[in-house]
């Protein structure tokens, strides 16, 4: 096991896109494209918030003790309260909340679909790498916005204590059951290949998104995906590694 310090290793640390991000001496909202990337990129968040808290609250029942049943609960909760600024954020910007939401509930829905946790443990560990790789794709994208927006997804994205509650009961389960490991690190291995097919999918699928991340030019760049699905990949390892399932 690692004796590294307990925390989402990725939770303070900004993307390393190619370009630089919106030129704040400008007005980046008077190019549609722009709008168009924002309330698509605030509208995964909000769906990806909401989910999370469905997930948690129901994975809540599986949990082995009283305390740890209210963790999980409190931990859903959390997800439920940040999507609060979000949609005033979107509703600022003229937009119906639950119509930018809208494009986002099937690939959500369907990774949450494809890596339902068959115990309390592969429960944990999809609350913390699974959110965890989500949160990335979102900060990747988050790196190229104006500092408003992106200081709003930054905060909505933050870790409220949940890293250290779940490596915690990770860590210890497998004092009691050493064989554990070898089961749950092929479960980080099954939610990172789902996340990155999720996430190269919306990339695809949502040409203003694509357009942030090719630098503002129309289509897909794969080299700057490649980049990007290469970032998301170390984060999750440095994740894998704080739950001691690094090989």
């Amino acid at each position: 096991m690692t004796d590294s310090p307990v925390g989402d290793p990725a939770a303070t640390s900004p993307a390393s896109p190619s370009q630089p991000p919106v030129d704040p001496s400008e007005d980046p909202f008077a190019d549609p494209a722009y709008r168009d990337a924002v309330v698509d990129l605030l509208g995964a968040i909000a769906y990806g918030e909401i989910s999370a808290f469905e997930r948690l609250a129901e994975d809540s029942k599986l949990a082995p003790t009283l305390e740890d049943k209210v963790a999980l609960a409190s931990m859903a909760a959390g997800q439920l309260e940040q999507v609060a600024g979000i949609r005033r954020r979107l509703e600022e910007l003229g937009v119906d909340a639950f119509e930018a939401m809208a494009p986002f509930r099937r690939p959500i829905d369907d990774f949450h679909r494809h890596t339902a946790p068959a115990d309390w443990y592969e429960g944990l560990v999809k609350a913390y790498v699974g959110d965890g790789l989500a949160h990335d794709f979102y900060r990747e994208i988050a790196a190229f916005l104006d500092d408003d927006t992106r200081d709003l997804v930054i905060a909505t994205l933050g870790d409220a204590g949940e890293a250290d509650f779940v490596v915690g009961r990770v860590r210890a389960a497998f004092e009691v059951e050493p064989r554990l490991a070898g089961r749950l690190a092929l479960w980080g291995r099954r939610l990172m290949g789902e996340a990155l097919t999720q996430a190269q999918r919306v990339a695809a699928e949502r040409d203003a998104l694509a357009g942030l991340l090719a630098g503002g030019r129309p289509g897909l760049d794969l080299v700057a995906v490649g980049q990007m699905l290469s970032r998301m990949t170390e984060r999750h390892a440095a994740r894998m590694n704080q739950l001691g399932l690094a090989h």
